[in-house]
């Protein structure tokens, strides 16, 4: 095992949380690619440098509590980086379905103070975008935006 590479993907890992994908593309960066590949990531698995359902978890979390996504941007996100099924289900997890409700209306409220329009149809159409590019459900976005307007 090549053990620059070893030491650079360890070091790549411990800085934070990373995908199986990703340490794949930064071993390829270094020119490390087939067997030797798999062996240095099960290395890091073994030696838990390397958690998947760990980074999912934290990820959701994360996005969820400061950048205010909602599960299908974060779920979207997930799936991009290679994230597997039984780890995206762990990382949603981490989304409290009371603390989820109040962020969605809490987004809603603080992005209605913005809209300079007096019309009720166009001010619900703009929220109801804007929390839906958040990643928020359709179900639940006309539902918080209806109640907010009435």
């Amino acid at each position: 095992m090549n053990k620059e590479a070893l030491t650079k993907a360890a070091n790549f890992c411990a800085y934070q949380e990373r995908t199986h994908k990703d340490v794949r593309q930064r071993l390829a960066e270094l020119d490390v690619i087939g067997d030797e590949s798999e062996a240095i990531i099960t290395w890091l698995i073994e030696n838990n440098y390397l958690n998947e359902e760990r980074f999912a978890r934290i990820f959701a979390g994360s996005k969820f509590r400061q950048k205010k996504w909602g599960r299908n941007k974060i779920r979207q996100e997930l799936k991009m980086r290679g994230v597997s099924d039984y780890c995206l289900k762990a990382g949603m997890s981490e989304i409290d379905g009371d603390d989820y409700m109040v962020t969605l209306q809490e987004i809603i409220e603080k992005k209605s103070r913005d809209i300079k329009d007096s019309n009720k149809l166009i001010i619900k159409q703009k929220l109801v975008k804007f929390a839906l590019s958040r990643g928020f459900e359709h179900n639940l976005v006309f539902d918080v935006v209806g109640k907010f307007l009435r």
